[in-house]
């Protein structure tokens, strides 16, 4: 999987950009706020359909683009597979309506046919790591609930068609919650939207618990490498199964630590379909009240537990009680984890987008992401300061500087 040529129209501060990527590691480097993120996010859109960076694909378009009443973004790509060729295009416009608001248009083609979202799973394959990654961690769970989307709707179809049918009646249920509460409605209503939600769900659970479970195991591996044998670490999924879950739901969804399966991982996935549906139903007069869905995948966690010899069985949770050092190696362990998994799951290496990392880890830790750098297929990295790389790196790259949105080879 190869990334050969990159065009971008009025993306960010690009107001045009035509790139011929080689065959080596790719460095972009220049100033802060030049542009060189923005590239690695367009090639991210491309793969996930979404930024990783942006709440919204409004921000996207070049803002003087919008301001000049053009107010429309493109990003093309061909890429080269199994000795074939490409093309993935997303285009943005901005439509204004008769009553004065805007609506987004988002354009999606796979070889000039246009198609949903989810059908970009499979197509583009990419694993970004940047400073930012470190608030999968810190931050709130809805960054980590973003961050098992991303990278499962990557590869496989049949997530990214479930989350795509539990969002909608997700946002149907809420509104018909409201309706129910405000307006007097019958909760029967509910009952279309409660069956969607309750066979999605149980895919989205399913693959989440079993893509978590693998990204244990190979994280364990890498981040005792990465602490010198000193510290181990371990995912834990965290579904949103509470005490008022059906026994089928707890068992099956319940916690799940590294490889082995809970006990009735058995059970069908009708029994588990009808016992999702019936706890949707059982809490309605609760969620009515509160006009929104509690129960369901929207409310999934995941926790990184680390210990080491010197804790004994003690285990720390490194969102509460991490430093920021271990949390950065926790991510970057996450990352190499995610870079093995997307290879065994597509039996092709996921391109590798690196974005001023280097810089917050120390030696040791920055050789050995140089070392999985030279492992790929293709690499993507950005940097202020070239220097940090070693000097058998920057000559094997293709380097390239990037200044006020225009990039030159370097």
């Amino acid at each position: 999987m190869l990334l050969r040529y990159l065009s971008l129209t009025n993306f960010r501060n690009y107001a045009r950009l035509e790139l011929t990527l080689p065959d080596r590691p790719v460095l972009l480097y220049g100033g802060n706020a030049q542009g060189k993120t923005s590239l690695l996010e367009a090639i991210f859109l491309l793969a996930a359909g979404s930024s990783p960076l942006a709440s919204s694909d409004r921000e996207l378009i070049r803002w003087q683009a919008e301001a000049e009443g053009l107010p429309y973004a493109r990003v093309w790509a061909e890429l080269e597979r199994d000795g074939g060729r490409m093309e993935l295009d997303i285009a943005l416009e901005k439509h204004t309506l008769s009553n004065g608001h805007s609506r987004l248009q988002k354009t999606i083609r796979v070889n000039r046919t246009q198609k949903r979202q989810s059908e970009l799973s499979g197509k583009l394959n990419v694993v970004l790591f940047t400073p930012r990654s470190v608030e999968l961690i810190s931050g709130a769970p809805a960054g980590r609930r973003r961050y098992m989307d991303d990278a499962l709707c990557q590869v496989q179809a049949t997530y990214s068609e479930a989350l795509e049918r539990y969002t909608k009646a997700l946002r149907q249920r809420n509104a018909a919650l409201r309706h129910v509460r405000d307006e007097g409605g019958i909760p029967a209503q509910l009952a279309p939207f409660e069956s969607t939600l309750a066979r999605n769900g149980v895919v989205i659970a399913r693959q989440r618990r079993d893509f978590l479970n693998a990204l244990s195991g190979h994280a364990r591996g890498i981040h005792k490498k990465l602490t010198g044998n000193d510290e181990w670490l371990r995912l834990d999924y965290l579904p949103n199964v509470n005490a008022t879950s059906h026994p089928a739901l707890k068992n099956e969804l319940g916690i799940q630590r590294g490889p082995e399966r809970a006990p009735g991982s058995d059970v069908g996935s009708e029994e588990l379909v009808e016992a999702y549906r019936r706890t949707l139903v059982e809490g309605r007069p609760r969620e009515i009240a509160r006009g929104m869905t509690t129960f369901g995948p929207h409310r999934d966690e995941i926790r990184f537990i680390a210990s080491s010899p010197m804790l004994g069985t003690h285990q720390v949770d490194l969102g509460t009680y991490g430093s920021r050092g271990q949390q950065r190696t926790a991510v970057l362990s996450l990352k190499l984890a995610e870079l093995q998994w997307m290879r065994e799951q597509t039996h092709e290496t996921p391109v590798l987008l690196l974005d001023e990392v280097l810089a917050e880890l120390d030696r040791s830790r920055r050789a050995y992401l140089q070392e999985q750098v030279n492992s790929v297929e293709q690499a993507i990295l950005t940097a202020t300061d070239p220097e940090m790389f070693n000097a058998g790196f920057v000559e094997r790259a293709a380097s390239f500087e990037v200044e006020g949105g225009i990039v030159h080879s370097g």
